[in-house]
């Protein structure tokens, strides 16, 4: 079965926390799980983060640059708090579509032993030959 992806309004409305209905549990886990999860942690926070800068620059008074350093100054420590609660932020999404709590993490580990253990066989396919002959 193909994983049903959301729309980008119901995307959006995910992106600031607002969960999914039980026919996008499958893709919320592969959200959270895929090789790229960090990524996409990353594409959440801009999204939430982007609103909130323009209204910023916009707002404050005072030259162009002080506003945009401003502006800059509130995304990267935006940011850094997002990227700091990356693990529980993805184990949060997880609980709210239905898995237990756990899962993500495990998901993610077995991934990586899969791709750890596929790799090692590829170095030593190409780089362990026998010279005993």
């Amino acid at each position: 079965m193909a994983l049903r992806r959301p729309g980008p309004l119901r995307w959006l409305a995910y992106a600031y926390g607002a969960g999914l209905p039980p026919e996008y549990r499958e893709w919320v886990l592969h959200d959270v799980t895929a090789r790229t999860w960090q990524l996409r942690h990353l594409g959440r926070a801009i999204a939430q983060l982007v609103p909130l800068l323009v209204v910023i620059y916009l707002v404050l008074p005072g030259p162009a640059w002080v506003r945009g350093c401003a502006a800059l100054g509130g995304a990267l420590i935006g940011l850094f708090y997002s990227m700091a609660y990356m693990y529980e932020s993805a184990e949060h999404r997880t609980l709210k579509a239905g898995y237990p709590r756990g899962t993500s993490r495990h998901v993610r580990e077995e991934a990586d032993a899969e791709g750890r253990a596929e790799r090692a066989s590829r170095y030593a396919e190409r780089w362990r030959r026998d010279t005993t002959q």
